[in-house]
């Protein structure tokens, strides 16, 4: 097991953020015990831990480079101004619901603005704001989301007179990113994952890799130049459209992406079509792989694995089960997320070699 690779950037390495809108403003001690009287009790910020219906309105973020601060400091007071209503979590009614904040290393910027009411006048007046107060926004979108939960994974997301993606770059490669596609929130130490990632496949040009929970087709495109074939797996549709577009964009024709439920589409048919894999690059969400796709993945018996996880909890719990078949070799984890405890790790495992017993008749003396 290695040292934690730390990240290059403490501040600002992120490029998503998520602040939520609320008409009740967390107060901290200090404001409590002044005894003045807070009259205005709407806020722009992150929810307070364990308390669902509480935001602690920011003032300055360190997490995102400008002018992520910017706009949301100005919307914020663009709202107040205009009277325009904070979301009421409780009531589940309000105009402003939530902000997204996306940016890129190619200076593009997204903003995605999420509504509680079908309000058009208020959605265009929030939207023209934007439009004309930021002209560094190249993808700006919007949402209505009258649902009890605040993912927008299954809304539909639309274009407000400009482009439905931005783009990043990693190592000459391009990327699409679309509203709902996942790509890494540090940029910086995700190329120093994606390194590692391609030095534990132990790829020479003949391998065919399967990359479940691809998401967007990252890691899969760019590992592509080392392998015969990579097969993609991804949940979300959206997202393999992106990857689709990526390879194509990037000029690489040994990429096949297919989407679905990870425990329906890896089956014996699918692999009969597609080939058994030598290497297997998975990289599943915090809750880690569905119990069958483990085993299913244990039976597949590649050569491989390399197991990437945010949450190295549940992928301990998966490596208890591959561990039958397989033997960790290494492990490498990775500072994704500074000043917090979490980290992106990294284990590769090879598959256990057959152990010849030689049965003797002679004397055992």
């Amino acid at each position: 097991m290695s040292d934690i690779l730390p990240s290059a950037k403490q501040t600002e390495y992120r490029n998503k953020l998520e602040f939520t809108f609320s008409n009740k403003m967390w107060l901290t001690g200090e404001e409590i015990l002044s005894g003045i009287a807070i009259e205005q009790r709407n806020a722009l910020g992150f929810h307070i831990p364990r308390m669902f219906d509480k935001v602690l309105d920011i003032k300055n973020c360190y997490l995102q480079a400008e002018p992520s601060n910017s706009i949301r400091i100005a919307l914020r007071s663009f709202a107040l101004e205009n009277n325009l209503s904070f979301y009421d979590i409780r009531e589940h009614k309000g105009l402003l619901r939530n902000l997204i904040i996306r940016s890129s290393s190619t200076g593009e910027l997204m903003i995605i603005v999420c509504f509680g009411e079908q309000d058009q006048a208020g959605i265009q007046l929030v939207m023209e704001y934007l439009l004309t107060g930021f002209p560094q926004i190249t993808s700006l979108m919007y949402t209505v989301n009258l649902k009890m939960n605040d993912t927008i994974a299954d809304q539909n997301i639309l274009s407000w007179k400009k482009k439905d993606h931005i783009m990043e770059e990693m190592e000459g490669l391009k990327f699409k990113i679309s509203p709902k596609s996942f790509y890494q929130t540090n940029p910086g130490q995700a190329y120093e994952l994606y390194k590692v990632v391609r030095e534990f496949a132990g790829l020479t040009g003949k391998e065919l890799v399967y990359d479940l929970y691809t998401g967007t087709g990252t890691i899969a495109n760019f590992v592509a130049r080392q392998a015969k074939k990579i097969i993609g797996v991804e949940y979300i549709p959206d997202a393999i459209e992106d990857a689709k577009s990526n390879s194509i964009l990037n000029g690489i024709s040994n990429t096949s992406f297919f989407a679905g439920d990870m425990k329906n589409i890896l089956n014996d048919v699918f692999l009969s079509v597609n080939g058994r894999p030598d290497v297997i690059i998975t990289d599943p969400p915090r809750n880690g792989m569905d119990e069958a796709v483990t085993h299913k993945i244990a039976a597949i018996n590649p050569e491989r694995i390399v197991y990437v996880s945010c949450n190295p909890a549940t992928q301990a719990r998966d490596l208890l089960i591959l561990c039958e078949k397989f033997d960790v070799v290494r492990i490498q984890p990775l500072d994704m997320f500074p000043h917090t405890h979490h980290v992106e790790n990294v284990v590769l495992l090879q598959r256990k070699k057959e152990v010849s017993t030689v049965v003797s008749t002679g004397d055992a003396r």
